[in-house]
C-alpha cells in the first residue's frame, strides 16, 4: 500500500493502526470549536481565555487545512472531492479563519467578520463522515425523496390555501395581525407544523372551527413524511441484517463428514 491510500485510509478511520487515533482526534478538534463558540460569548471572559481560545482557533485551522491538503492530495480524482458534499464541508470548516484575515487586511466591516465565524459551525457535518447512520439516512432519503418532494409541494399549496381562508375569515376582525394573506401565511405555518406560538390566533367562530380541522391535516403534514423515511430505514436495516447473516453462513466451516 503507498502513502496515499495509508494516508487516505487513516484520514477516513479505516487504516488499522492510526485510523481509530485520527478518527477520535478529529473528533475532539470538532467538538472543541463547536464549544470555544459558546465560551467566547461568556461576559467578562479573563484575557488569558480569550488568548487561549484564540491559540485553539489557530490550531484547528491548521490541523483543518492540513486534512484538507491531504484529502485532495490522496484522492484519486480531486476535483471530484473538492466539489464533492464532504469537500465542500472541509472548505467551509476552515475558509472563515482565512476570510476573517482578508476582510481584517482590507479594513472592512468586523460585523462582516462576525458573521463569517457562524460558518465554523459547518464542520460539526464533519462527524457525519464517520458515522454509518448518515449513510443509511442518506439511502433512506434517496429511496423516498420523489414522495417526500410530492408531499412537500402538496404542504406549500395547502399553507397557501389555508392562508387565503383564515384571512377572509379573520382580516375584519383582526386587520392588524391578518393585514394580509402574507402575513395569515405565518399563522397556518405556525398551525400546520403543531408549533402554536399563539402570537396570532383566530377570534371569529367559524375561524376557530377552520383552526380545528387544519389541525386534524397538521397530523398528517408532519407524520406521513416521517413514515416514509421511517419504513425506508427498515427496509435497509433489513436489508443489512440479512447481508450480515448471508456472510456468517458462508463464513461457517462445513459440516464434518464421518467415515465408515
Amino acid at each position: 500500500m503507498d502513502w496515499r491510500k495509508q494516508v487516505a485510509a487513516a484520514l477516513d478511520g479505516r487504516h488499522p493502526g492510526l485510523g481509530h487515533r485520527v478518527e477520535l482526534g478529529l473528533h475532539a478538534l470538532i467538538l472543541t470549536s463547536a464549544l470555544s463558540m459558546g465560551v467566547e460569548t461568556l461576559p467578562d471572559l479573563p484575557g488569558w481565555a480569550g488568548t487561549a481560545l484564540s491559540v485553539s482557533e489557530v490550531v484547528v485551522v491548521a490541523v483543518f487545512t492540513i486534512e484538507y491538503a491531504l484529502r485532495l492530495a490522496t484522492a484519486p480524482a480531486p476535483g471530484a472531492y473538492a466539489r464533492s458534499f464532504f469537500g465542500i464541508v472541509d472548505l467551509l470548516a476552515i475558509a472563515p479563519f482565512y476570510l476573517g484575515l482578508v476582510f481584517i487586511g482590507f479594513g472592512l466591516d468586523l460585523r462582516a467578520v462576525r458573521a463569517l465565524r457562524l460558518l465554523r459551525l459547518v464542520r460539526l457535518l464533519k462527524l457525519a463522515r464517520y458515522t454509518g447512520a448518515v449513510d443509511r439516512l442518506a439511502s433512506a432519503w434517496r429511496a423516498v425523496k420523489e414522495e417526500v418532494a410530492v408531499f412537500g409541494a402538496a404542504a406549500v399549496i395547502v399553507l397557501y390555501v389555508c392562508a387565503l381562508v383564515i384571512w377572509q375569515f379573520e382580516h375584519e376582525a383582526q386587520p392588524e395581525a391578518f393585514a394580509s394573506v402574507l402575513d395569515a401565511m405565518w399563522w397556518a405555518a405556525v398551525t400546520l407544523t403543531t408549533v402554536g406560538y399563539g402570537d396570532v390566533y383566530p377570534v371569529t367562530p367559524v375561524g376557530r372551527v377552520f383552526t380545528v380541522l387544519m389541525l386534524f391535516v397538521a397530523l398528517g403534514i408532519i407524520a406521513i413524511p416521517t413514515g416514509l423515511v421511517a419504513s425506508a430505514l427498515s427496509a435497509i436495516r433489513a436489508k443489512e441484517a440479512a447481508a450480515a447473516a448471508a456472510e456468517d453462513r458462508e463464513a461457517e466451516p462445513p459440516p464434518a463428514t464421518s467415515r465408515d
